[in-house]
């Protein structure tokens, strides 16, 4: 029974169980490997038993088939292929599963025998143990894609939105000399009338001048023309002609200073002065806060200059990261000179600022015992911390700015009130490390790092 069952489920070209069987239009079923190769083989797409063409590009699967198969291979594995009994035992000896008629055989004469379901429960346990390290391995990796997905999708965001805010500041600038470019054409243009109308004004003058001269002279060259006794005669015209020599004659027009359009003006230093214009419009920020530092519980502003407290956000996990909700760097750090900026924390209900080391851990739990300097505003009290033990300050009000100076020369770290410019407090010490400006914001209101004075992309808050 069984061989026969087998039979039928055995491919006609292989002669072995089926794998992956397909089915063909005239019912006939093969392997798929199988019938690839026969048709490789023939170079025609006939079938193997009957001959009949093949009129489907691709065989369909035998679903059914493949099914069939398969249970009757788990089957045939427990039952043993000399003897069709059952594999009860294991041969330690052959380490292989045997049964009842095999054991007494004389090929396993004295070897040594256990149930095989023991053996196997020892073997699944000793696999289970040994895929347990794979299955961490495999939890680690899986940690490590699902942040790099996240990562390459914020990738493409901070890609689509960075690009979306440099065309709206171009726009922006665009716009600007846009509207400085009509000012500028439009006061040529209004010069032009105006030099125009007082040319065109002493043009008119003069055209009437010179037809009243045309027609006396036109007249008298008549005159002229007739014979002595008509020319005698006309007393009238030569009376005419005296009197119009004896009108006295309008003053020459003189070229006026100031008559042509002042190109200089208009055109000297054009792209300095419009640049000037520009800088009215547009500030520079002495710091500016770096988003891939920002704990998953901040929000950056578009210019990079303020920030604010909101719900957490799932962000990618990267070095630079701090792990504390609160707390993001700038993007730039100093090894040398000085360099200072004053933040905006009037709204803030807790918050603090300084500077901490390159290596200050980002990971971690913020630690004030080491790498760290600042001022800090919590629960309605002010503090400032080193590496070491805080220390409490008084201030009369509420602070509405802190100004920070930091001389990496002198190995100095200042802060004032830049509303009374009162001294706060000056920590010393030589930093050996770059230095990185950080901040700390709790609650929505957000925290601003103030434009330098005067703006522009020519002033310079720090020299090093």
């Amino acid at each position: 029974m069984a061989s026969n069952l087998e039979e039928e489920l055995s491919c006609p070209v292989c002669r072995d169980i089926f794998r992956d069987p397909v089915l063909l239009s005239c019912s006939h079923s093969f392997c798929r490997a199988c019938l690839s190769t026969w048709w490789t083989q023939k170079q025609i797409r006939k079938c193997p038993v009957c001959n009949c063409d093949s009129d489907r590009k691709e065989p369909t699967c035998n679903l059914v088939l493949k099914n069939t198969c398969e249970a009757f291979l788990l089957e045939r594995e427990d039952v043993c292929q000399l003897h069709s009994e059952k594999l009860k035992l294991f041969c330690l000896d052959h380490q292989q599963p045997v049964c009842l008629i095999c054991r007494d055989s004389k090929q396993h004469s004295g070897h040594v025998f256990r149930p095989a379901a023991e053996v196997a429960q020892d073997r699944r346990e000793a696999l289970r143990k040994s895929i347990m390290p794979l299955q961490e391995k495999l939890k680690l990796f899986t940690k490590v894609k699902e942040d790099l997905d996240l990562t390459a999708q914020h990738i493409h965001s901070q890609a689509r939105l960075t690009e979306a805010r440099i065309r709206k500041e171009f726009r922006m600038l665009q716009r600007v000399l846009r509207d400085e470019e009509e000012v500028r054409v439009a006061a040529v243009k209004e010069e032009e009338e105006q030099k125009s109308l007082k040319v065109n004004e002493k043009i008119k003058v003069l055209d009437g001048v010179m037809a009243a001269l045309y027609d006396t002279i036109k007249s008298a060259e008549r005159t002229l023309r007739c014979k002595d006794a008509a020319f005698l005669q006309s007393s009238s015209s030569s009376s005419a002609a005296g009197t119009e020599q004896q009108r006295p004659l309008p003053e020459l027009p003189q070229p006026a200073a100031g008559a042509l359009i002042d190109v200089a003006k208009h055109l000297g230093n054009l792209r300095f002065n419009t640049w000037k214009k520009v800088k009215q419009v547009v500030s520079r920020t002495p710091v500016i806060l770096d988003p891939n530092t920002a704990g998953p519980g901040l929000f950056i502003c578009e210019d990079l200059a303020a920030v604010r407290r909101g719900s957490r956000q799932k962000l990618p996990g990267n070095p630079e990261r701090f792990e504390s909700e609160g707390i993001v760097s700038a993007s730039r750090g100093f090894t040398a000179g000085v360099h200072f900026w004053t933040v905006e924390v009037a709204d803030c209900s807790s918050w603090f600022v300084g500077v901490a080391e390159e290596s200050f851990k980002r990971k971690k739990p913020i630690q004030f015992k080491s790498g760290l300097w600042a001022v800090c505003f919590s629960k309605e009290k002010y503090s400032y911390f080193s590496p070491g033990v805080p220390a409490s300050f008084h201030v009369t009000g509420k602070l509405q700015a802190i100004r920070i100076h930091l001389d990496l020369e002198r190995g100095k770290l200042s802060f004032t009130d830049p509303k009374t410019l009162k001294h706060i407090c000056t920590f010393s010490h030589s930093w050996s490390e770059k230095m990185f400006p950080i901040f700390y914001v709790g609650g929505v209101k957000p925290m601003k790092i103030l434009p330098s004075e005067g703006g522009g992309p020519d002033d310079e808050d720090s020299k090093e």
